[in-house]
């Protein structure tokens, strides 16, 4: 029977799509506070919502960077924090799509349906790829 550890860089996609993620969530916040990223007719409460997510996404996207380098570069931290991103990124895709919901955001127009479902299905599915591809000590 071989021990031997799994290597930790075996879902180098993954990783990819970590880094991805937090360059669009810092390109995201840039573009919001300089060219005005938001609905023309946003929601009452809407920027109030949007302006409590800065510091968490942008702490998100450091533990995303930081493990996307690690699991690149085979080193052990990536994988526990994989894990908190997973857990991050899926409670963000679903407060905003709770958001999002009750507020009528999908609804505004085609674009803000097409890009805030994409934005919300992305946390979602990734926040999962990363739980079920690292959820074990052996799991890379």
């Amino acid at each position: 029977m071989n021990n031997r550890r799994a290597p930790e860089n075996r879902f180098p996609v993954l990783a990819v799509l970590e880094l991805l993620t937090a360059v669009g969530l810092v390109l995201f916040w840039l573009g919001f506070f300089t060219i005005g990223l938001a609905p023309e007719n946003p929601p009452p409460g809407y920027f109030v919502y949007e302006h409590s997510f800065p510091l968490p996404d942008l702490a998100l996207a450091v533990v995303l960077a930081v493990s996307s380098l690690l699991l690149l570069k085979g080193r052990p931290g990536g994988r526990p924090l994989a894990l908190l991103a997973s857990g991050a990124l899926f409670f963000l895709g679903l407060v905003d799509i709770s958001f999002n919901l009750q507020n009528g955001v999908y609804l505004l127009s085609t674009l803000d349906l097409i890009l805030n479902a994409f934005i919300n299905l992305w946390c979602l599915g990734l926040g999962l790829a990363l739980y079920l591809a690292f959820r074990r000590p052996n799991a890379g």
